[in-house]
């Protein structure tokens, strides 16, 4: 019996990862803890379980007056003592080693934080969904979902993870298909160059459902990061594409360089020139008269990702808008110009008033005075 109780406990080590010398701790506590209960808190004692054998053993621990110190002496268990320990074991199984299993289930889940991972669907409505991830169980809430998207019983799916939640049932679990993150993970699944840090993905913008854009670089100059991405016939980002239910993905070059950045981030319209205001973070992009459909996309989708991969605002302009622009922009400083020369024109009267200050009306033609007859006295005064 002693022999087989140290077998339920490797049997316990094994099936819930628990380490061995945890399971023996917990259980010599709750032997102490049920022992006090039953014959008096108040007995200074200690439990002991031979790891091999499985003999339990009882430590009463004595005072000595004339030493400093403690010494044990082993005493006989209580009659009933048998009864007790079957039924602190499985107390101990049902509650102690229940709380070290989800501790360390949180532990493991806790540091997977950011990852991707697989799971089948146990459970869906309109509140959320339940996915199983083996040991545990993760919560996929409406607005981690993708719009539109269906899930059935038994489906497998893989998910980011966006935050573990330490509860008394265990680990919480929340996953995402929403997630920026998700995009990346899958990327570096599909692409080895990625794993093997040759190519970078350096910026995603998504909008789940409908399109995402994701800029890469390369840190091998004989290395194409679109290339590599895209694959052979397109069968890498084809990839991902079908796990996100037909989700669409731009893949483009990144660069330092702004400028260029932006012009790429509108891929795939063409682009004539850009012109940026570093400070205010503000790009104006012309483009040709039948690209401007093309780089604002379906219902703003490419514009807005391409503002959300640079993070800049982005006003889009076609050649022909911004030809009209510029020739008002010429118009309006030319009007400015023929003001200021017809200001210049005017001639102000010269006269001193008694307070020192200028006469502010106008010159009369071909005189330095205005009509007033004194102003206009001091002209003939001039002239004498």
């Amino acid at each position: 019996m002693k022999y087989d109780l140290i077998e339920a406990l490797k049997q316990i080590e094994k099936e819930k990862s628990i380490a061995f010398n945890t399971i023996l701790e917990t259980l010599e506590a709750a032997l102490l803890s049920a022992y006090k209960k039953k014959y008096g808190s108040n007995k200074n004692i200690r439990i002991e379980i031979d790891e091999i054998t499985g003999n339990i053993k009882i430590f009463k621990l004595i005072e000595e007056e004339d030493k400093e110190g403690t010494k044990e002496e082993i005493v006989s268990a209580p009659s009933d003592f048998g009864r007790i320990t079957a039924q602190t074991v499985k107390q101990v199984l049902k509650q102690k080693l229940s709380e070290v299993s989800r501790e360390i289930m949180y532990q493991e889940f806790k540091d997977m934080a950011g990852e991707i991972i697989t799971g089948i669907i146990r459970q869906t409505d309109q509140r959320f969904t339940l996915v199983n991830l083996g040991k545990a169980e993760a919560l996929l809430p409406p607005r981690e979902q993708i719009p539109g998207e269906k899930y059935e019983l038994g489906d497998r799916v893989k998910c980011y993870i966006v935050d573990v939640k330490r509860t008394t049932k265990g680990p919480q679990v929340i996953v995402s298909r929403t997630h920026p993150g998700l995009i990346k993970r899958l990327f570096e699944l599909e692409v080895p160059e990625i794993s093997d840090g040759i190519v970078e993905i350096n910026r995603v913008a998504r909008e789940p459902g409908n399109r995402s854009k994701i800029a890469v670089s390369s840190n091998d100059k004989n290395v194409d990061p679109v290339g590599a991405c895209v694959g052979q016939r397109g069968s890498r980002v084809i990839m991902v594409v079908n796990e996100l239910s037909g989700e669409r993905i731009d893949i483009v070059r990144y660069s330092e360089d702004m400028t260029e950045f932006i012009r790429n981030a509108l891929s795939p319209s063409k682009v004539s020139d850009v012109f940026v205001k570093q400070e205010e973070h503000i790009a104006s992009v012309i483009v040709p008269d039948d690209q401007v459909s093309l780089a604002i996309g379906k219902d703003g989708h490419n514009a807005r990702l391409a503002a959300k991969i640079t993070n800049w605002k982005i006003d889009i302009k076609s050649e022909s808008m911004w030809a009209e622009e510029k020739i008002k922009e010429i118009e309006v400083k030319k009007k400015k110009k023929a003001k200021v020369k017809a200001k210049e024109k005017v001639k102000r009267c010269k006269a001193i008033l008694k307070n020192g200050k200028r006469c502010r009306n106008k010159a009369k033609p071909d005189s330095d005075y205005c009509g007033i007859k004194s102003h206009k006295k001091l002209e003939d005064e001039g002239k004498d």
